[in-house]
């Protein structure tokens, strides 16, 4: 009776909102503008692809995003109905709890749509539903989440590099019909973070083609939705997905404020130049130059590369800690299994990883190296499991409980001059002492000539010079 009351009075129930939604069937009104749709897959290692049906990114009246699915069966009943930034209404849905490993929106259910749903187009334009909003996340967000397989995030920064090409001269990008095509690969700067690759794919590489072709000036800025933070060779890299989106330079909110954002750090953008050397290859400085960063810039993190002597090793603390296999993280001792606060496995496979102090100098100054992981590898040729495994078979008991002493080839390293990969983070701008972290050996190297006094004379240099030759 309410129902029929509610019809002849003209009188209609609000559209209900996401969050209002429960699991199981629903009969409400619902009104949302249609954000993005792509198909669900699912891919059989060695077998084709199998076309599950159409997935779909919704927001309501409230802000609130919520993921929509249109099944196989009932794809050609609704998918010439669909398009990208119109709103609609509908009504008999099924919700259900999102099973899906990777997810684009804070709603955990799935707006479910049927032979018996009712979904129609509303014809004039509600101001007051969004076109559009993103969930942008920064570097040490997606440095937390990395290879975790869970939800995707949005990111936007200043483009260095597009398939290792310069902007300054306007990259030429492959569209032929060939595996190369499926794939953009760009440098990206972040506001908080270093450059990082992002790997575009398929539709996503197929779309930033087209926008980056048809600008007039080479864009600057770009925004990826949806992307999914992986550790490749051991750094951080994002890739798009089925369900990811390109925007550049002036289309959308987030990346007009990053354009302003650049004019006003302009400085801090070039720091890392504009070559594709210097920016796949942190810049080179001294151990003074970074600290002088240190002091004049806000706290962010980045990278750079620093020749340094090693001059000693700290004794009296262990050179190793017992890691997570899957995300290098220090495990925490469980009462009968060691936990992974990173991944949250309560049965974490434990792995050794370097965590060494060097006291190391340059021509300028003096300070502290901490090498950690692979790095440690780097530098002697072996790993510390192999280092712990040999001396737990020379004295014998258990590797837990034995105090494994610093090896010698790390005592060998004493004298040896290097180019390390330094990580700037942000507990460095805050620190009294100066302890930076060596992420990378990149190579042998030799101590620059010391810089002469800024007075002497240009004659007597010279001079000097030719002696020395």
């Amino acid at each position: 009776m309410a129902k029929e009351t509610a019809i002849r009075t003209g009188e209609a129930s609000p559209p209900l909102l996401f969050r209002h939604v429960s699991p199981g069937p629903g009969d409400s009104t619902m009104q949302f503008r249609l954000l993005h749709f792509w198909d669900a897959r699912k891919n059989v290692k060695g077998g084709p692809v199998i076309l599950l049906g159409i997935e779909m990114l919704m927001i309501d009246a409230e802000g609130t995003l919520a993921q929509g699915f249109i099944g196989q069966n009932h794809r050609n009943q609704y998918e010439k109905e669909l398009q990208r930034g119109r709103i609609y209404t509908l009504t008999n849905f099924y919700a259900s709890n999102s099973k899906v490993m990777y997810h684009v929106n804070d709603q955990r259910l799935v707006i479910c749509i049927s032979h018996a749903s009712a979904l129609s187009k509303v014809e004039e334009d509600i101001e007051g539903i969004l076109t559009e909003r993103f969930r942008v996340h920064s570097f040490s967000d997606f440095e937390a989440k990395c290879d975790l397989r869970g939800d995707l995030h949005d990111v936007v920064g200043h483009l260095k590099l597009v398939d290792g090409q310069a902007l300054h001269q306007r990259p030429v990008l492959c569209t032929n019909d060939d595996s190369a095509s499926r794939k953009v690969m760009v440098h990206l700067q972040l506001k908080d973070g270093p450059v990082i690759n992002v790997y575009l794919w398929d539709e996503a590489a197929e779309s930033f083609r087209l926008k980056f072709d048809a600008s007039a000036a080479t864009p600057t800025v770009l925004l990826v939705t949806t992307v999914n933070p992986k550790s490749l060779s051991g750094k951080l890299c994002l890739g798009s997905m089925s369900s990811s989106r390109v925007f550049l330079d002036e289309e959308v909110d987030p990346t007009k404020e990053y354009l302003a954002w650049l004019v006003d750090h302009k400085p801090f953008c070039n720091f890392f130049g504009e070559h594709p050397v210097e920016v796949v290859k942190a810049e080179t400085l001294t151990i003074s130059e970074i600290a002088a960063f240190l002091k004049r810039q806000p706290a962010q993190v980045a990278y750079f590369d620093g020749i340094a002597t090693i001059d000693d090793v700290k004794l009296g603390t262990k050179w190793y800690y017992i890691a997570c296999k899957d995300c290098q993280t220090k495990l925490n001792r469980g009462p009968t299994t060691l936990l992974c606060p990173k991944c949250g496995n309560e049965n974490a496979t434990a792995v050794a990883n370097y965590r060494v102090e060097l006291s190391v100098y340059d021509n300028e100054e003096q300070c502290t190296f901490i090498i950690l992981g692979d790095t440690g590898k780097d530098l002697t040729g072996r790993k510390a499991t192999e280092l712990i495994n040999a001396c737990v078979q020379e004295k014998g008991g258990d590797a837990a409980e034995l105090e494994v002493p610093l090896p010698q080839c790390f005592i060998d390293t004493i004298g040896q001059t290097k180019k390390f990969r330094i990580k700037v983070a942000h507990y460095n701008f805050t620190s009294t002492r100066l302890s930076l972290t060596a992420t990378k050996i990149v190579s042998p190297a030799d101590l620059p000539p010391k810089n002469p006094p800024l007075n002497t004379p240009s004659a007597l240099l010279s001079t000097t010079q030719n002696n020395r030759a």
